[in-house]
């Protein structure tokens, strides 16, 4: 329940007092809220410290090494190629995380959260390229005001602010091309549970990058003919993933501008899969609008990627991706609400938000083309 004003001003003049706080952190009642918040509170301030230790155990394939079982930390020490004492400090540091776990007898497992790093190795990547993103959040401020000029994500995103995205070569596109595969394997099969495509007989992915999530939808009906429209660069890139995947008689790659060349037809229904938060509000409106003449009369649109005001999840969006794709250039998070006043002025109707698995890597909007 929102409070009125008058009763946040008041909430707030009193837990910011020194002497609340104390009486807080004292009396049996509040005690386990104090712990909680000031736990909650010193966890930002050391994000950063914490956020380089996943960095550095992802360095030295610290998940990997701990997968092949239980092991002493001069055994680890080893394989990791670090002192005994730094790999101590990084053990101890990994358990405190969750990423590790304490075995007795200076001895270590892999830990919950190590598990799942193992089980999902894109994380792993987008571990290895955040080290683009703390350059460029080195300054927060600067970034605000618009005074960094030079930017690492900027670089790295060929397509961000550019004027001829189609012009990019082969070589600007495979680094992010290979993120952004590893990005759709954690988020293919969970927008193919939300919405079945047993239904539709072609399914056009717009900035469908390498095909991943096109290659998921196709293995998963064997009806189903796909067709990826990205640069023509890319496009290369997943016309060798179609052939290398045995999918090249139902599969199709298209090279274009989706904001400057038509789309291909034939389609029942559209996707954009982590497309729309990456561009400035003009652009994705312009990709919106551009999908609508690709669809028949009862044409289905889906838009997956994570979302702004995600219930449980809601630093991901406007805290980690509001000031990543700041920091990229282009972009921004948008709520389902944005998302759907948006559909709807590129003229789709019946938008309807699906259930995913994981909110919090994805949500899924389905809008239809009109009769």
């Amino acid at each position: 329940m929102r409070l009125p004003d008058r009763l946040l001003s008041l909430r707030n003049r009193v837990l910011s007092t020194p002497g609340f706080q104390r009486w807080a952190a004292i009396f049996p009642l509040t005690r386990p809220i104090a712990r909680r918040r000031s736990r909650e509170l010193f966890d930002i301030v050391a994000g950063f410290v914490y956020s380089q230790i996943l960095f550095a155990c992802v360095r030295v394939s610290l998940f990997e090494i701990l997968a092949d079982g239980v092991q002493s930390t001069e055994q680890l020490a080893g394989r990791l190629d670090l002192p005994v004492d730094g790999a101590r400090r990084l053990l101890r540091a990994a358990v405190s995380l969750r990423l590790a776990e304490a075995r007795g007898d200076d001895r270590y497992a892999l830990g919950e959260l190590g598990a799942a790093m193992v089980g999902n190795p894109g994380i792993a990547a987008m571990v290895e390229h955040h080290a683009m993103a703390y350059a460029d959040l080195k300054d927060p401020v600067a970034l605000l005001r618009g005074e960094l000029n030079e930017r690492e994500l900027s670089r790295y995103w060929a397509y961000a602010g550019s004027e001829s995205p189609a012009s990019a070569e082969g070589q600007a596109v495979d680094g992010y091309s290979e993120l952004m595969a590893d990005s759709q394997r954690l988020i293919a099969d969970d927008v193919l549970d939300a919405y079945s495509l047993k239904g539709h007989r072609c399914l056009l992915d717009i900035a469908g990058g390498d095909g991943t999530f096109l290659v998921t939808a196709a293995k998963r009906w064997p009806h189903l003919r796909v067709v990826l429209f990205d640069l023509p660069a890319v496009a290369e890139r997943a016309r060798a993933r179609f052939q290398r995947e045995g999918l090249a008689d139902r599969a199709t790659a298209v090279g274009g501008d989706a904001l400057r060349d038509p789309l291909p037809q034939g389609a029942d229904i559209v996707s954009f899969v982590r497309v729309l938060h990456d561009h400035d509000d003009q652009e994705a409106q312009a990709f919106l609008n551009a999908a609508y003449p690709a669809l028949p009369a009862n044409g289905r649109l889906l838009v997956a990627e994570p979302m702004s005001g995600t219930p449980g999840a809601e630093p991901i969006g406007d805290a980690y991706f509001g000031f990543y794709l700041l920091a990229m250039g282009s972009g921004r998070p948008r709520t389902p609400a944005e998302l759907t006043e948006m559909l709807r002025i590129a003229g789709f109707d019946r938008v309807r938000q699906k259930a995913t698995h994981r909110p919090i890597l994805t949500q899924l909007l389905l809008a239809q083309r009109p009769s």
